[in-house]
């Protein structure tokens, strides 16, 4: 059997030696004011201070938020992620379980993701309950799939099957970040299903219990948004609900926070903008004490995008206001995990969405390019959405050559993406663009877009 190179949930973090030698003789307070110095240089905001130094070098951050990578990154030039002793972002994409609480300190946002005993609970699964064993399932993963199961016993099924509900979350978000949601919401729904099937057994201790239970309201979350991205509405609303009574059940105020912003952006989609705004302020009543000003900017956007929805122009301006500035006071470690795709590049995506709904298409245009251009690359399917929203948004700002080449960029990252929304917003574009197929380049795009739409020959 195989050693995980990461420390399990038994085992004391893995100090960095690597990023304590880059601190030399200072004290852990100089370097942590050099770090928000060399953040200002490059227009980052980041509240580091000597205790966040500390939980770097003892191992408790294995990987640092975006902000954090960029201003290490610019601090340190020439070296890798893995040169500063972190692991790799997909190795620890999922959330992480709740630390222990710490008396009078805020929630942390970088805590290590914790993975069982040993190789087996790590890569456990359960697909059925008879008395008080189940059978185990060992994950095997393969580019397009989450977990798949194979037979086994374990004593203790609700413990095991945490590090398996916690790495089929993180497996799915990474998988989505890359190629979207069509190819992976069905293979979602059996883990789902068996989380939700390991809470309501009642043999797991209180602990277990509790971390259990926000597993699988997280996954729950997560798989919601794969139907959601995939146009399946009605099953992602019944997924949102699902975690969302599972939050109130747990008292957990973070993943109530989550669900009712899921459900807001879910709302907005499905044409319920006044839904939307009532699901993205009861979030942020939550949130208002949660400890993360990055949190509450992207509910102001969810909210923001329910007015755009009700064509109400001075209150989505306000909402759009007020992400602003709650984003420009930077990343905070009490930041949820799973928002590490809430970057400059989202900012701007959903702002342009906003523009897009008032019918104010140059503006969105421009916010969607911006987008698009400040993605990381590891998000492959955002940078798709984002240059589709930038073809929709030229489209009907009259400006078809411009469009159809921002289309045919889009159709290049469908060879990876598998999303029903991209799909749904080119097919828009090629229908605004038919009229104008003379244009130089848009027969081009047309044609391309319908080839792909056409089934593969056998």
């Amino acid at each position: 059997m195989t050693t995980s190179p990461y420390p399990s949930a038994a085992q004391s973090p893995r100090p960095n030696l690597a990023f304590r030698a880059l601190r030399g003789q200072r004290s852990p307070g100089e370097f942590a004011a050099a770090v928000r110095r060399a953040a200002r240089q490059i227009g980052e905001r980041v509240s580091c201070d000597a205790r966040y130094i500390g939980r770097v070098e003892a191992g408790e951050i294995r990987c640092p938020n975006y902000a954090y990578e960029r201003v290490f990154l610019h601090m340190f030039p020439g070296r890798t992620l893995a040169d500063l002793g972190f692991a790799p972002r997909s190795a620890v994409r999922g959330r992480s379980a709740r630390p222990a609480p710490v008396t009078g300190g805020p929630p942390h946002h970088d805590h290590p993701h914790h993975h069982e005993e040993s190789d087996v609970r790590r890569r456990a699964f359960m697909t059925g309950m008879t008395g008080s064993t189940a059978t185990v399932a060992v994950a095997t993963l393969t580019p397009f799939s989450v977990p798949t199961l194979a037979p086994g016993l374990d004593r203790h099924p609700a413990r095991a099957g945490i590090g398996a509900v916690e790495e089929a979350i993180r497996r799915i978000r990474v998988l989505d970040d890359r190629h979207g949601a069509d190819g992976l919401y069905r293979r979602a729904a059996e883990p789902l299903r068996t989380a939700f099937e390991l809470l309501d057994s009642g043999t797991a201790q209180r602990d277990v219990a509790e971390r259990l239970q926000a597993g699988a309201g997280e996954l729950a979350i997560s798989v919601g948004w794969l139907a959601h991205d995939s146009g399946r509405f009605d099953d992602a609303r019944s997924h949102y609900a699902e975690a969302l009574a599972t939050a109130r059940m747990a008292g957990d105020e973070a993943l109530e926070a989550h669900a009712f912003c899921n459900t807001a952006f879910l709302a907005r989609d499905a044409g319920r903008p006044r839904e939307a705004v009532r699901a993205a302020q009861a979030a942020t009543r939550i949130a208002a004490h949660l400890g993360s000003p990055r949190l509450l900017s992207l509910l102001a956007l969810r909210e923001a995008g329910g007015w755009a929805g009700l064509g109400d122009r001075p209150a989505c301006e306000r909402s759009l206001a007020r992400a602003q500035a709650l984003f420009a006071r930077g990343a905070s470690e009490a930041d949820p995990e799973w928002m590490s795709f809430y970057g400059e590049a989202e900012l701007e995506g959903l702002e342009a969405q906003c523009w897009s709904a008032l019918g104010d298409w140059a503006r969105a245009a421009r916010h969607a390019r911006r987008a698009a251009a400040l993605q990381d690359p590891h998000f492959t399917r955002n940078i798709a959405l984002y240059t589709a929203q930038y073809a929709d948004d030229l489209a009907r700002a009259g400006q078809p050559d411009e469009a159809a080449a921002a289309g045919l960029r889009t159709l290049a990252f469908l060879r990876e993406v598998r999303s029903s929304r991209i799909e749904a917003m080119l097919a828009t574009t090629a229908r605004v663009l038919l009229p104008h197929r003379r244009a130089s380049g848009v027969s081009a795009f047309l044609d391309a877009h319908a080839a792909s739409r056409r089934p593969a020959s056998v």
